[in-house]
């Protein structure tokens, strides 16, 4: 979902992540990412997340390994990252998606973009998406978003609304647990500041997840969200599926002249 960027198409084979090139001072970035997320997150990430980082292997001292935390999903939910060199096209986005493969880049930022990146680097693609990756409703859902999605690759506004629809679920998601906002999505999971604002700031409205409701809400690229959508389990977003399709094609049927 990288709307209004320059993207890649499919690379013409598949890549690989160089472990060899990653110097020390990246795998100290990583570690401070990691260790400070992780105490940022500890009362307010969801369960399954942190089960997910257990299952994956990650450690606070290294760098992961695509092909250690694959062996591990594909041992889970039968997924896999798959190394891309960069934001990709929607369609071959969604091709990996329907295939059980999450794109993932495997550059990381610098000493001067800890706090802030505008393009998503892998500590936002390994820390925010991958632990998820280990449950199974959760990937039955980005699955079979995706395979609506490649139904109408080639109609901008169904995509724009199934943009909205990833994004404030699967990138900035909320859930309830146990009474209380915990946090799914990648977005908010691999930034700090969001991850207190979400969950603590009163101000700022929380919807129960509903499908039409989404599709009619803008999100925001550059700056906190401006309203959050709260799931009460995964096996209810995956349920939640079902009516994607029928509601996506009411809200074709008036398309506005200008939706972005």
């Amino acid at each position: 979902m990288q709307k209004n960027r320059e993207a890649y198409e499919f690379p013409e084979e598949e890549m690989e992540q160089n472990y060899k090139k990653y110097t020390e001072k990246d795998q100290k970035i990583w570690h401070i990412l990691f260790e400070k997320q992780q105490l940022v997150l500890e009362n307010k990430a969801s369960k399954e997340f942190l089960k997910g980082i257990d299952i994956c292997g990650f450690v606070t001292d290294a760098i992961p390994k695509v092909e250690v935390m694959n062996k591990n999903l594909r041992a889970a939910t039968g997924w896999e990252m798959y190394v891309v060199p960069g934001l990709i096209a929607d369609k071959p986005f969604f091709e990996y998606l329907s295939n059980k493969k999450f794109p993932v880049s495997t550059w990381i930022r610098s000493v001067k973009e800890l706090d802030y990146l505008e393009e998503p680097d892998m500590f936002h693609d390994f820390y925010g998406h991958v632990p998820l990756l280990s449950n199974q409703p959760f990937v039955d859902f980005i699955q079979g978003l995706a395979k609506i999605a490649l139904k109408y690759i080639d109609n901008p506004y169904a995509i724009e609304l199934l943009s909205r629809l990833y994004w404030f679920s699967i990138e900035f998601g909320l859930i309830k647990e146990d009474g209380k906002l915990k946090i799914y999505g990648a977005g908010i999971l691999s930034s700090a500041g969001e991850s207190y604002f979400s969950v603590t700031n009163e101000d700022v409205p929380r919807f129960r997840y509903d499908v039409r409701h989404i599709f009619k809400t803008p999100y925001y690229k550059h700056d906190y969200q401006r309203q959050y959508f709260v799931i009460n389990s995964y096996e209810d977003l995956y349920k939640s599926l079902k009516y994607v399709e029928p509601i996506l094609l009411e809200e074709l049927k008036m398309e506005p002249e200008t939706y972005l």
